[in-house]
């Protein structure tokens, strides 16, 4: 009466479970792609996410940053949340600490550290000096 039930009956894979090796290998590509999506794209987002959030947390009054809009600006003043750029004399605006995207320089409170040097380098820098001279 139904001749292709037969058929098709007899045409199915063994037991409802199937072959092991053949279900690894039908989600090996899956699998792949997975990775390469992991090490391309997912990884390296986290890894700037990462320095942003250290860029952000280390903005000190006098560093000179660009926003995320392009604005650039030197930062007067800082709260947790916002901080207050003059991007212009006696033109200031304030914006979130996230919106910051970038720092042009550090502000001059760091700049004024000055490394020192050891004797035998400057006893050096004063003898070539007095040569030139």
């Amino acid at each position: 009466m139904w001749p292709l039930v037969q058929t098709a009956h007899a045409m199915s894979p063994q037991g409802l479970g199937g072959d092991p090796a053949g279900m690894l290998s039908g989600f090996l590509p899956l699998i792949l792609v997975f990775a390469i999506f992991w090490f391309l794209v997912i990884r390296p987002q986290q890894k700037r996410t990462k320095e942003h959030r250290a860029l952000v947390g280390n903005l000190k009054k006098g560093d000179e940053v660009y926003t995320d809009g392009g604005i650039r600006g030197t930062i007067q003043r800082g709260a947790e949340q916002d901080v207050t750029l003059e991007i212009a004399p006696k033109v200031s605006i304030r914006i979130q600490r996230a919106r910051i995207a970038d720092l042009v320089k550090e502000g001059k409170a760091r700049e004024t550290k000055e490394v020192k040097e050891p004797k035998e380098v400057k006893a050096d820098k004063d003898a070539a000096e007095d040569e030139k001279a």
